[in-house]
């Protein structure tokens, strides 16, 4: 038996009037739907793996407005757990020519419905669970974290 070993990712909700900034990507040979998100890496804070994930996917640079949520989350395709840790924010300044990660598309802005209409393209539920408690509940304080 293999040990349990959570993964610790981030992701951000980043919203500007009523679109959501999202991901489209590469997966299992596919084009889907997510928010800009990624693995925490060594000495990094939460913080700094939301800035740098969303960056590094989308060539967004962002301010941290607050935490939407921490959400436990299995995924069915390969039986990982993933904590994530979602924050919202909002665009400062795009730089079309930067290089994104390998396996990504490209920045898509979509609204709330224009994603629903594409649920068959999401990565998982986790996207649209994250835009609603973003829409329907106060944000945390950024201060909830700590390093």
């Amino acid at each position: 038996m293999r040990p349990w070993i959570p993964h610790v990712t981030v992701a951000t909700v980043i919203e500007d009037q009523g679109r959501f900034l999202l991901v489209e990507e590469l997966k299992g040979g596919r084009a889907v739907l997510n928010q800009p998100a990624g693995h925490l890496e060594p000495d990094e804070s939460l913080i700094e793996a939301a800035i740098r994930e969303t960056v590094e996917e989308t060539g967004y640079d962002v301010e941290l407005t607050g935490v939407v949520g921490i959400y436990l989350y299995t995924a069915p395709s390969n039986g990982i757990t993933y904590q994530r840790v979602c924050f919202a924010g909002r665009p400062l300044h795009h730089d079309p020519e930067r290089k994104l990660d390998h396996g990504i598309i490209g920045p898509q802005w979509l609204t709330r419905d224009e994603i629903i209409a594409q649920k068959a393209r999401w990565r998982s539920e986790l996207l649209l669970q994250c835009i609603d408690d973003y829409l329907e509940h106060p944000l945390h304080s950024l201060s909830l974290i700590r390093n």
